[in-house]
């Protein structure tokens, strides 16, 4: 059971670490995104965006290897992808990269349920 929360985990470490590409550069993200990026100062906040997600990805991967900090792991990134979530079914008139992130996050949401479920309902750990 514990090396399937460590799968989950990885996963959704994997999936959080994924935009940390957009730190190279702002074509990267206007590529990922389908977006134009207008200026500097956008493409500023972008790619601070995208430093916060390799953080928080690093952070989910280390947490797949040591359970102390799966935790507040899995509060993190819940918070994150679930809040994206809540903001693009909210605000609606999304392109479909962002439909593509979407998906990609609610897959992400399931690894996360499931790896809280071994964890703390069959206390796998």
């Amino acid at each position: 059971m514990t090396k399937a929360i460590t799968i989950c985990l990885v996963v959704v470490g994997l999936i959080n670490f994924a935009p940390v590409l957009g730190v190279v550069s702002a074509q990267r993200l206007e590529s990922a995104y389908s977006i134009t990026l207008m200026g500097n100062d956008l493409a500023i906040l972008m790619r601070h965006r995208a430093l916060l997600f390799g953080i928080l990805g690093a952070f989910i991967l280390y947490s797949a290897f040591v359970p102390v900090y799966q935790s507040a792991a899995m509060v993190m990134g819940g918070v994150s992808m679930i809040g994206f979530a809540l903001l693009v079914l909210t605000m609606g008139g999304y392109n479909d990269a962002i439909g593509k992130v979407l998906f990609i996050d609610i897959v992400g949401i399931m690894f996360l349920l499931a790896a809280g479920i071994l964890k703390f309902v069959i206390k796998a750990d």
